[in-house]
């Protein structure tokens, strides 16, 4: 579907990805870039130089990158510089008054129509700072713990209230709230319809692990070391996908050589789809991975390996659509019970999943961001 428009939008992303907070928020950017892109906008990125960012794939992607200094401050700088009022502060890797002083001619610059903002780090005071430099700004967030000033807001969370934002953004703000809007590479709807019908007879062939793009706690390995304490069908076959800049690939590798199944490790993988949707059984992070398994329909077991992924995990299961275990007891308690490998369980999760998000919501806001430019 064309979105027709006689002029072409400029749109900044400031975006972040490192060890510490992961792939995800460069990622859903990245998916929203693309479709902007596709519909002849211009998109750049400004990324701090965090450990393990991302901006080498943004730039192999085909957009520009500013990039910022990553300072390695001390526990005493940060004490001293940082916003202790945001809960992630820590993680913009300076304060935001320096953040803006740099953003400030990055902006000036390219007079964007839309700057948009998808950082835990960053709030109201960054976002009133570098408003007289876009024509609107658009802040995408998964916590509902600070304030906005921003004309567009979107939560993918599932089951998210509108109640959670309306006194935390301006009263003009549009507030987009809920898995339909999640942001989803077009790859996973198109896949959605082959993978829908293979679940109609549903067994246990197939299980994919991935937790996230950097798993910095190692949790893969703990979770193949648990594995093999299941009692699991002897022609299983194991994919895990882990991210690029993951700490642990080594050992992750390692491991999966002494599987009493087939095992194999994937990195950077771009056909992720496609891998869900011909696996019967996920094990993943409760994170934004938690939309493109749903879309899917794939059933899953998921961990909480932050907090913010507390609430997706919590509302996911509520509905069926996933099972949660607590990696805390990866020791102590079997990790996949046979019950939950029976077809009848792993059909009942999968037509849960489905109907949380069809894959479509770049389009949603898409259309929110023509109709508001």
């Amino acid at each position: 579907m064309v979105i027709q428009s006689n002029t072409a939008m400029r749109i900044v992303f400031r975006v972040d990805a490192s060890i510490q907070m992961g792939t995800g928020h460069v990622m859903r950017c990245l998916t929203l870039a693309d479709a902007l892109k596709n519909q002849g906008g211009e998109c750049y990125f400004i990324c701090r130089e965090h450990p393990g960012n991302l901006i080498g794939l943004i730039t192999q992607r085909g957009y520009h990158v500013d990039a910022l200094p990553y300072m390695d401050l001390s526990q005493e700088d940060k004490l001293q510089n940082h916003n202790l009022d945001l809960a992630h502060a820590s993680w913009l890797g300076a304060t935001q008054k320096e953040d803006v002083s740099l953003c400030i001619p990055i902006l000036e610059a390219l007079k964007p129509d839309w700057l948009i903002v998808d950082h835990y780090a960053l709030d109201v005071r960054w976002e009133k700072a570098l408003r007289p430099y876009c024509k609107q700004v658009m802040v995408i967030d998964d916590l509902a713990d600070r304030e906005h000033d921003c004309d567009l807001l979107l939560d993918q969370t599932f089951g998210r209230d509108l109640k959670d934002y309306i006194a935390r953004v301006p009263v003009s703000c549009e507030i987009l709230c809920g898995a339909e809007y999640a942001l989803l590479r077009p790859e996973f709807s198109q896949w959605r319809e082959y993978s829908l019908e293979r679940r109609e007879n549903s067994q246990l062939k197939h299980l994919l692990i991935n937790l996230g793009g950097v798993d910095k706690d190692n949790i893969t390995t703990q979770i193949l070391i648990a594995l093999k304490q299941c009692s699991l069908p002897s022609e299983l076959k194991i994919t895990v996908v882990m991210g690029g800049t993951a700490p642990w690939i080594k050992e992750v590798r390692q491991q999966a050589q002494d599987m009493p199944w087939a095992t194999e490790v994937v990195v950077g993988v771009n056909n992720m789809a496609e891998l869900m949707a011909k696996s019967d059984l996920a094990i993943g992070a409760a994170g934004s991975t938690s939309w493109e398994r749903c879309c899917l329909g794939l059933p899953s077991i998921m961990v909480v390996l932050a907090e913010n992924q507390k609430i997706i995990a919590s509302k996911l299961e509520e509905v069926g659509a996933a099972a949660l275990f607590d990696v805390k007891r990866l020791s102590s308690v079997s990790l996949l019970s046979s019950q939950q490998i029976f077809p009848h369980v792993l059909k009942c999760m999968s037509m849960a999943a489905r109907e949380i998000t069809d894959g479509c919501g770049a389009l949603h806001i898409l259309r929110r961001l023509r109709n508001k430019g």
